[in-house]
């Protein structure tokens, strides 16, 4: 019986339930998990039938026997198994967030295409689904949208990061606090507010920040943002890319997500 799509609460994020094991039903022609797409991110190229509402793209996520569906608006998760060339989804769960125009009605577009358990297929990073007359090719993350480098980008923050939630809000766009990482470790940018300088010692997967900024007064909820960009960026913190974002997390609690740009 086809999954049905829960709704809950008004958050930004949600956690992933407990990974579960791919359903099999002994056939010799099912592939083995390093022949599907778990753990591995997709980006959808072209959509043959019902278009995207709000145009996309589909984002769909593989881990830990769970997928992870957004096509511009909000994200549903549930498990996953691959039953032969069958892609089949379990209970999803999403985030309720409004989203304006077409958008709206994106997330039924994802719910109906996962819950028709479609085939898939897999060659070269390229994932194909099918199911009632729609047919969706996909593209691998890291070929569409290859890692930026952490040095010599310009980072801008969208999201300040604590151990419970990630906060987005209008006023840190506003301030577009930025991050750049010379090739000689030196620190450039913007805290919101102030200038920021520094250096920052970078290694595999963590750095070592020391920066300072200027002594201008803004708004308050600005130097709000100011001040948990610099808890992020004291001492020592672990970082990993994922095409266009920077994820920095702090020893402290503190963190960022930053988009490159």
């Amino acid at each position: 019986m086809p999954a049905n799509l829960l709704r809950f609460g008004a958050v930004v994020l949600f956690a992933l339930c407990a990974a579960v094991a791919c359903a099999d039903d002994g056939g010799s022609d099912s592939p083995s998990p390093d022949n599907t797409p778990m753990g591995r991110t997709f980006l959808s190229t072209t959509v043959d039938g019902t278009p995207i509402p709000g145009g996309g793209p589909l984002t769909l996520r593989f881990a830990e026997g769970h997928v992870s569906a957004n096509a511009g608006c909000n994200t549903t998760t549930g498990p996953v198994s691959f039953d032969g060339d069958v892609l089949r989804v379990g209970e999803l769960a999403g985030t309720l967030m409004g989203c304006p125009g077409d958008r709206a009605d994106a997330d039924q577009w994802v719910a109906r295409l996962l819950n028709a358990t479609p085939t898939w297929q897999l060659t070269d990073g390229r994932l194909t689904l099918r199911a009632e007359g729609q047919t969706v090719e996909l593209l691998d993350k890291k070929i569409a949208q290859p890692d930026r480098p952490v040095r010599d980008t310009v980072w801008t923050v969208t999201e300040l990061l604590t151990p419970e939630s990630r906060i987005r809000a209008e006023a840190i766009d506003q301030a577009a606090p930025t991050l750049r990482i010379a090739q000689d470790g030196a620190v450039t940018g913007s805290a919101g507010c102030n200038q920021l300088t520094g250096t920052a010692e970078v290694g595999e997967g963590a750095a070592t920040f020391r920066v300072a900024t200027t002594r201008m007064l803004c708004p308050p909820a600005v130097m709000e943002i100011e001040q948990s960009v610099l808890r992020a960026l004291d001492g020592h913190v672990t970082l990993s890319v994922d095409a266009d974002l920077l994820t920095l997390r702090n020893d402290n609690g503190s963190g960022l997500t930053l988009r490159a740009t």
